[in-house]
């Protein structure tokens, strides 16, 4: 069954009833006419039923078209609905303070009925034409924004499949990145409400921060089985190699940063890497940064994996309780971590029991009791 295509409505805004009538006369067999006999109506009219187009008089008592048009403008309630004044006499003044306030044509009284109707048609052309530009744009950008959604899933896979890399060449880290990958996230989350962080720490940040944190170690696939599992302490020419792995895996993200056109997740990821182990007071590695020269993704992980390596045991030594371990942040605090994110440790330190003992390593049972 065919349905008859409803018919585009115009809303007519005029204090005079013959305007109105004759306006009427002209319209109505192809459109549906809506009127308003002053500004204030016309305002509540065109929020109420969204007309296709409006003819506005120039000349009206207490708000005049060209205030009436204002506030429309203002209230943004437009939304595209082409505005054609209606005057008895157009000088190029009025005309110019009318096209700036955006309006699209003028029609001048007394009304010329073919004149009118091919105005009005031309106008509410533009308007479908536009309207329908609209609509595929709006599609394609939802077709590009379910791409990206895609990519970007595709993308944090393959970030935490290559973050565990690093943990299947160190099993006696265990559930590490787990632990650190929520504590980072907790962290960004305490910090996102220090004023200091507000323009920087942002849930798109969050995002990929928490996403990139599994990455921070992934240097150490480069580090022989030899040095990386050895069960004691490493002599200081292992200790030099071991501490290259910040810049094995900096140099293995910033090689992938290229190919991902500057990913944001993936170049936190990298300044992750290298500066993860850089201190507060520049006297960590590799590159002895100090203080706000450390990217701030890499002064949360270095609290949350300080604090992992003391609660969780390792060849070379027991796990430290939660109570001792949250001191030992505390002394770092201004030297070797950044005071603000210690602080923000602090605010979460009693929910970590409860992380610790949702994701144990498989060789202990014992870390983070108080």
């Amino acid at each position: 069954m065919n349905m008859e295509r409803s018919r585009l409505k115009i809303l007519v805004v005029d204090d005079t009833k013959t305007n109105i009538d004759v306006l009427e006369g002209i319209l109505s067999n192809d459109y549906d006419v809506c009127v308003a006999l002053n500004g204030k109506k016309a305002i509540e009219l065109t929020e109420k039923i969204k007309p296709d187009l409006i003819l506005l008089d120039v000349m009206m008592p207490e708000m005049d078209g060209y205030e009436t048009l204002r506030i429309m403008r203002e209230k943004n309630i437009l939304q595209g609905i082409p505005v054609i004044f209606l005057t008895a006499k157009a000088d190029s003044k009025s005309e110019q303070m009318g096209l700036d306030l955006g309006a699209v044509d003028y029609i001048t009284k007394p009304f010329n009925p073919a004149l009118v109707t091919l105005r009005i048609k031309n106008q509410l052309q533009i308007k479908q034409q536009r309207d329908q530009l609209q609509r595929q744009t709006d599609h394609l950008h939802e077709l590009v924004d379910e791409k990206t959604a895609d990519l970007k899933k595709t993308l944090k896979v393959m970030l935490l499949s290559l973050g565990s890399l690093a943990e299947y060449r160190d099993p006696e880290t265990g559930e590490h990145i787990k632990r650190t990958q929520i504590i980072v996230q907790r962290l960004a989350e305490r910090l996102q409400k220090n004023p200091k962080y507000k323009d920087i720490i942002t849930p798109e940040y969050i995002e990929n921060l928490t996403t990139a944190a599994p990455l921070h170690d992934i240097g150490k696939v480069g580090i022989h089985d030899r040095i990386l599992r050895k069960p004691g302490t490493l002599t200081q020419d292992e200790r030099k190699i071991m501490m290259q792995h910040p810049q094995m895996g900096y140099d293995v993200l910033q090689e992938a940063t290229k190919e991902l056109h500057d990913s944001p997740m993936v170049r936190i990821a990298a300044e992750m890497a290298l500066s993860h182990h850089e201190h507060w007071n520049g006297e960590g590695y590799p590159n002895h940064k100090k203080e706000n020269d450390i990217p701030i993704g890499a002064r949360i992980m270095a609290v949350a994996d300080v604090y992992d390596a003391l609660v969780s045991k390792r060849p070379y030594k027991d796990p430290y309780p939660h109570q001792v371990a949250v001191s030992e942040i505390i002394k770092g605090r201004g030297t070797q971590f950044d005071p603000d994110v210690v602080d923000a440790f602090l605010s979460i330190a009693d929910q970590l029991p409860e992380i610790y003992e949702r994701f144990k390593d498989t060789s202990s049972s014992e870390e983070c009791k108080d």
